[in-house]
């Protein structure tokens, strides 16, 4: 009586080896829930082409945006859980949109995570004529100067105004917060001295930085970052322990086999590690984790700490999505 379902159980593990063994074996999609031109999808078409040339075959860059990103991460986890419709997506809309919107699914459970692919330290900047020269005397600034001061974000509960959030509590201040629809709009303001501040992720302001249009403060990050070299880390400037960062991942829907996700894995590591990417991440001062850290098992962790980090903020401040 056992046989028959020793059998089938046989035949069916060797079918989900074989599936495994040719994958892929038709085009892959990836889901970018940004549109097409920002830097999550410049990021992901790169990316697509390294892939393209590991996995031989296609890979088809789908921008699904509306809703801060939940549309295109909800697409992905209808999508068929067969390798074929992957995600590329951010802190934002694989965290954050959990304390922002009432989404229809688990953020953390109802995806398959691939690995943790960069990430991107925030830069603390300043219009170029603020009093303050150095990290201390900007808090200092900003403490003598309650509610005057105007921090630009591009979104409202993004990363940036979460940072922005954490930053006044940690120095105990106050200041206002502008939004705008994109990063683009809110720099040409702090450029031409419309707002003080923004805090947004570093590669937004180094020609800027460079041409002395604006001024840096702090890369909020625990190392510098070799493209601005000279601009110190929060711990060297004055405030030790204030990190934020934007990081990208790869996630896969629930269910997708292990198999294809260790496939996965194996070949986003191989694009990482490809010489171009690794110039391309430089100039843009892009940090890959260390390799113990890119696995699925670490950035599921990473989700969960992350949100358990900003999650508090975001429901402190009765933030809600837009």
């Amino acid at each position: 009586m056992r046989l028959p379902a020793l059998a089938a159980a046989v035949v069916l593990a060797a079918s989900a080896g074989a599936q495994a063994q040719s994958y892929p074996s038709k085009p892959v999609t990836v889901i970018v829930p940004f549109a097409a031109g920002g830097a999550t999808d410049v990021l992901a078409r790169f990316l697509g082409e390294r892939l393209r040339a590991v996995l031989g075959q296609p890979i088809i860059i789908e921008n699904v945006t509306g809703a801060g990103g939940s549309i295109g991460v909800n697409r992905l986890v209808r999508a068929g859980a067969d390798g074929y419709t992957l995600e590329i997506g951010t802190s934002t809309t694989n965290v954050l949109l959990g304390g922002l919107y009432p989404l229809q699914f688990d953020l953390i459970n109802d995806l398959a995570p691939v690995l943790q692919i960069a990430s991107e330290p925030l830069l603390i900047v300043g219009k170029k004529n603020l009093p303050a020269n150095d990290l201390k005397a900007l808090i200092a600034w900003l403490k003598a100067n309650p509610d005057k001061a105007s921090i630009g974000i591009p979104a409202v509960g993004g990363t940036g105004h979460l940072a922005g959030l954490s930053f006044l509590k940690e120095i105990g201040a106050q200041a206002q917060f502008i939004p705008y629809r994109g990063n683009g709009p809110a720099l040409q303001d702090l450029v031409a001295g419309q707002i003080d501040l923004q805090i947004e992720p570093a590669s937004n302001f180094y020609q800027q930085a460079k041409a002395g249009a604006i001024k840096p403060f702090a890369i909020a990050a625990k190392s510098r970052v070799a493209v601005a070299d000279d601009i110190p880390t929060t711990d060297e400037a004055g405030l030790p322990g204030f990190y934020a960062s934007l990081w990208y991942g790869l996630w896969a829907p629930k269910d997708t086999p292990k198999d294809v996700i260790a496939r996965l894995n194996a070949a986003m590591l191989e694009a990482l590690a490809h010489d171009e990417t690794r110039k391309r991440f430089a100039d843009l001062g892009l940090q890959t984790p260390p390799r113990a850290q890119q696995t699925p098992e670490a950035l599921l962790a990473f989700q969960k700490s992350e949100a358990e980090k900003w999650w508090p903020v975001i429901k402190a401040a009765n933030i809600k999505g837009q």
